[in-house]
């Protein structure tokens, strides 16, 4: 796709990519783009407030290309994206997409993609931001195992929102709508291969529609557009807030290298006892074994509504002492509250626990509360 005039003003040079929606999303109001897996995506469109609302009353259509695909293929794909991963995946099947954690050899967290399996031997990685393609790579050199690894043409879109089941069978019919959550299909549109799969990064009722082919990247955003706009369908961005109050960790922010599963409460991802070896597997029972010193816990922060999200890693102290940072910290206009996710000292993270944390401007008093901070079962996104 050529460069437009209007996008000029938002790129770096040819080192990070457009992806195939970036021109619709300019079209459709994107004010600003970040980049994420050396990729522009869309994170303004004005305003984050009723791109919220948006989201949880109506449905938004936002540009994830960022979500790169490591595709894994070959005789041994299953076994080797098992050694990539500490979560049991025996009983996957074709069709079926899992949450899973990629860990190192000292139990620290790579990524945090959806798994798709697409074939017995054919996989893909829906990652987050990292660059998950070397590290699969580098693995494959000293495994011994018949794979091939790769980045597809494949750029997904997500569809999100309470209404968004009816968008999407206004644009291609029934079969789509009767996914289960967490399954996908293949779908040929009208000659245009793609993957249209019950998932996506709003814990709302939601779907990710992955193009197979760049070069109708402008088609499929308007052809949602159009159908979608006499149904409530806006173009957006994911939600710093709704993700929050989801508890939806992101990478980068609220987990890094640095951070092992049972830190970050993710001990359900994790099976020590499972028959299939996996590279983190002594890691992770040392760490089980041994316990950890800190934990990501939900605060509600009190005060004024905060006005932006904040953009360092903000104190929290018992008393006198420094006692962990607050990741990620957002006003909810539907909760009316101050929340934030926050690694805290284990002697600081029980219910009820009350701490303070320094922003840039001033001092707050915070409680630890349980999180997630809204729908914790996931009726909205699992709904039938």
């Amino acid at each position: 796709m050529n460069e437009t005039p209007s996008f000029a003003k938002y790129s770096f040079g040819t080192q990070v990519r457009k992806s195939p929606f970036s021109d619709a999303a300019l079209r459709w109001g994107a004010q600003g783009f970040s980049v994420y897996n050396h990729m522009y995506i869309p994170r303004d469109f004005g305003n984050p407030v009723q791109n919220f609302w948006n989201l949880v009353n109506e449905a938004i259509l936002c540009d994830v290309s960022v979500e790169r695909q490591v595709e894994i293929t070959g005789p041994d794909a299953a076994r080797f994206v098992q050694y990539l991963c500490c979560r049991d995946l025996s009983k996957m099947k074709v069709g079926q997409c899992k949450y899973v954690l990629i860990t190192d050899q000292d139990g620290g967290i790579i990524n945090d993609p959806i798994l798709l399996k697409l074939g017995e031997f054919h996989f893909w990685l829906s990652i987050a931001d990292s660059d998950v393609l070397l590290w699969a790579k580098g693995v494959a050199v000293g495994a011994g195992m018949d794979v091939r690894i790769s980045e597809p043409d494949v750029s997904p879109l997500q569809l999100q929102g309470p209404k968004s089941r009816d968008i999407l069978r206004a644009a291609f019919g029934e079969a789509p709508t009767e996914l289960k959550y967490y399954w996908f299909m293949e779908y040929d549109w009208n000659g245009v291969p793609l993957v249209i799969s019950r998932t996506g990064w709003s814990s709302e009722l939601g779907y990710e529609i992955f193009l197979r082919d760049a070069s109708y990247g402008d088609q499929l955003w308007e052809h949602l557009m159009a159908v979608g706009t006499r149904l409530g369908l806006k173009p957006g961005h994911t939600s710093s807030i709704r993700r929050i109050e989801a508890g939806m960790l992101s990478y980068h922010a609220d987990m890094t290298l640095a951070n092992n599963p049972y830190e970050l409460g993710m001990d359900r991802l994790v099976d020590l006892e499972m028959e299939a070896d996996f590279l983190s597997k002594p890691a992770l029972l040392r760490i089980k074994n041994e316990g950890v010193r800190q934990k990501l816990v939900g605060l509600e922060i009190q005060g004024a509504p905060l006005p932006t999200p904040n953009n360092t890693f903000w104190c929290v102290k018992q008393g006198d002492a420094s006692v962990g940072y607050v990741t990620s910290a957002v006003y909810s206009p539907r909760l009316q509250k101050n929340i934030a996710l926050a690694m805290i000292d284990t002697s600081g993270t029980q219910m009820g626990t009350n701490l303070e944390i320094e922003t840039e401007d001033d001092t707050r008093r915070c409680v630890v509360v349980q999180m997630p901070f809204h729908d914790p079962k996931k009726v909205l996104a699992a709904k039938s």
